[in-house]
């Protein structure tokens, strides 16, 4: 694929005027600030590198909505081809925290495999509550199919995927996809399956926690919202003809919650799952090396499964 030209670059951004809120100093759910809890446990990590790997062209800042003056914006990560599958990642932080950096260094290692990858931003809690992050992906898929032509992809291989909170966004954004929101597999990176499990609610609806950060998404505990808890849970939506989902989880079992179960329905219905499990990992393992490349290697053994 030739290298995006200035003036495709510029057709892609026309945009009305529009801006991403300031930084929150909050906002600590990134790649420092998990190196520095996580090292001392596991002295032998690295994180991995988002250097831009020759061949791949970075197109940055897209705007794939807006409301009013707040624009939602995406990176493209693109290597040479025509008609790649391409790869969207929704980042984590609790639905409340996180920046779309996060998935940079597996997009690019997917790059290097053969396919696109996208990393988006989206409304977090704090701006604006369930189900709005999960309406900001499905557009960001649209924008992507919408836009394939000029990005070199092709539009009936599109995956979503997503870690932690943005596994569980992942998840649920594809599995309801519609009106070209559909996408062709999922890759859900230990993000919840059932908000109403007894082992999420051990944790999701802790009450010394208030509020915790699921309920802070969903305006409300369990008790008081058991219709979005349960909404919002991907295991409500298994149905024939969904997208085949690859589970990745880490060794705490917290955020295991209805993989399983979900998996055992998928299976009834003839619907492709499968899962990988790295043991004596932390949660957020997918920031670092060594435990990026068996996430990466997994992801592309089950997409080359997965798309015609």
């Amino acid at each position: 694929m030739p290298v995006l030209s200035a003036v495709l670059a510029a057709a892609l951004v026309a945009t009305p005027p529009c801006v991403e809120p300031p930084a929150d100093p909050s906002n600590t759910y990134d790649v420092p600030h998990t190196y520095e809890k996580l090292v001392r446990e596991f002295p032998f990590i690295q994180i991995a590198s988002d250097a831009l790997p020759d061949g791949v062209t970075k197109l940055a800042d897209q705007v794939y909505a807006q409301y009013g003056a707040r624009c939602l914006k995406l990176d493209a990560y693109l290597p040479a081809g025509e008609r790649l599958p391409v790869v969207v990642f929704v980042h984590g932080g609790g639905w409340k925290a996180g920046f779309r950096s996060e998935f940079v260094p597996m997009a690019l290692r997917l790059t290097q495999r053969g396919y696109a990858a996208v990393t988006v931003s989206y409304r977090l809690s704090g701006e604006a509550p369930y189900p709005a992050a999960v309406q900001d992906v499905q557009q960001a898929v649209r924008w992507v199919r919408a836009h394939a032509r000029q990005l070199h992809i092709d539009p009936q291989r599109i995956v979503l995927a997503g870690g932690s909170a943005g596994g569980q966004i992942a998840a649920l954004a594809g599995v309801t996809g519609k009106d070209g929101a559909e996408v062709q597999a999922i890759i859900n990176i230990d993000g919840l399956s059932d908000f109403t499990s007894e082992l999420a609610l051990k944790y999701e609806d802790d009450p010394k926690k208030n509020p915790s950060s699921a309920g802070a998404w969903f305006g409300g505990r369990y008790a008081d919202q058991p219709a979005r808890w349960r909404e919002a849970s991907p295991i409500r939506y298994v149905r024939a003809g969904m997208p085949p989902i690859l589970f990745i989880g880490s060794a705490q079992p917290r955020f295991s919650a209805g993989r399983e179960q979900m998996m055992a329905q998928m299976t009834q219905l003839g619907v492709a799952s499968d899962k990988l499990l790295l043991p004596d990992t932390p949660h957020s393992f997918w920031l670092f090396d060594p435990w990026l490349q068996p996430t990466v290697e997994a992801s592309v053994a089950f997409l080359r499964r997965q798309l015609p």
